[in-house]
């Protein structure tokens, strides 16, 4: 069987983050210009997915977060997070939220974490202690899980 992997989540979340916030929005909050605060979030968001995925591909290991990873990442973004594409993502959806201002579109941003967490991060994680063992047990002492 085929796992539905975290972009598909990413982009169902912010597809419908706009859809309910345009009919159905919930109290808004943000307002310009401190909204605009949002697009600098959306292009950070951007910057981690595209800055991890390259250190993935130089390494040629996977991105897929149920196989087996064949290389042990600590530079660039992996320094401040130990998930920085699932961080980037999080940005992105946060981002986009505050553009919108309303908390309809907020709550999907939180929904996305709670599913990479269930989902994902603690698969993820068991995979890299067993790949590497106490190399990422020290590395999980020393950099946090999202930020």
């Amino acid at each position: 069987m085929k796992k539905i992997m975290p972009p598909t989540y990413f982009m169902a979340l912010l597809a419908l983050s706009v859809l309910l916030h345009f009919f159905f929005p919930l109290m808004k909050f943000s307002y310009s210009p401190y909204n605009y605060i949002g697009a600098l979030l959306i292009i950070l968001g951007i910057f981690l997915n595209f800055k991890a995925d390259s250190i993935f591909k130089k390494s040629k290991t996977t991105v897929k977060p149920h196989l087996m990873p064949n290389s042990f990442e600590v530079s660039g973004p992996f320094r401040i997070s130990r998930h920085p594409m699932y961080l980037g993502m999080f940005l992105i959806l946060f981002g986009a939220a505050l553009i919108m201002g309303s908390l309809t579109a907020f709550i999907f941003s939180f929904v996305f974490i709670a599913l990479m967490e269930l989902l994902f991060i603690s698969e993820e994680e068991r995979n890299m202690e067993k790949a590497f063992g106490k190399k990422y047990l020290e590395y999980k002492k020393r950099v946090r899980r999202w930020i």
